[in-house]
């Protein structure tokens, strides 16, 4: 961690939770949420990352991690990947022992990301006001382990976001393609309809933790 240790990263907040979205859903997790974020999505529900952070040291957010003794630990945003710091974080955190994920949202190249991260590579449908943000050379550099995520808000999205499942083979390519409705936005049970319609090879997921607490609280 020699180079790592001269990296600051620009953090919002380090915190426990459960699980909300993925394969992953449930199980007790550690946050690290940096600031700053490259893309301006419609249904953003975290706007309070686009500015603010401090900057720290990216030991002192390893040992703050390592500290609460849970073994699986989420990096995620505002967009990680527009930092320096990222990946020496991710790859420091994996040195000890820990599962780490890795939440993008496909705009960033993942290249560099360690290979013993998992990657959870959120596409942009139309609706996000951001799809034409999406990098496509990412999708080739998939494995089995990793995820994609479509957050849909509306008809349109939904085909488009199918379209691109079948024409891209996402389903062979990871362990899981996740369709999941934007906030008050699409009703989940017509997403449901739609993905048993197409006979679609996904996971139907909800955001867990904007139903266990109010949607906008933070730290959860």
């Amino acid at each position: 961690m020699a180079n790592a240790a001269r990296l600051e990263a620009r953090v919002i907040e380090v915190y426990t939770s459960v699980q909300g979205e993925s394969t992953w859903v449930g199980l007790p997790c550690v946050f690290v949420r940096f600031a700053g974020c490259n893309l301006r999505c419609t249904w953003c529900d975290s706007v309070f990352t686009f500015t603010g952070g401090t900057r720290r040291p990216i030991e002192s957010v390893v040992d703050e991690v390592v500290a609460t003794g849970i073994p699986l630990v989420e990096v995620t945003g505002g967009e990680p990947l527009v930092h320096k710091a990222a990946n020496p974080l991710m790859q420091a955190l994996v040195d000890r022992g820990l599962t780490v994920l890795l939440e993008t949202s496909g705009s960033r190249d993942i290249a560099a990301v360690p290979d013993a991260v998992h990657i959870i590579l959120d596409l942009k449908p139309p609706d996000s006001g951001e799809v034409a943000a999406n990098l496509w050379s990412n999708l080739p550099l998939l494995r089995k382990k990793d995820e994609v995520k479509f957050v849909i808000a509306s008809r349109r999205d939904y085909e488009w976001s199918r379209d691109v499942l079948r024409e891209h083979r996402l389903d062979e390519k990871v362990g899981a393609v996740l369709f999941s409705p934007a906030w008050a936005l699409v009703d989940p049970r017509e997403l449901v309809a739609w993905i048993l319609a197409d006979r679609l090879p996904v996971r139907f997921q909800v955001q867990m933790h904007k139903y266990v607490w109010p949607p906008h609280e933070r730290g959860v």
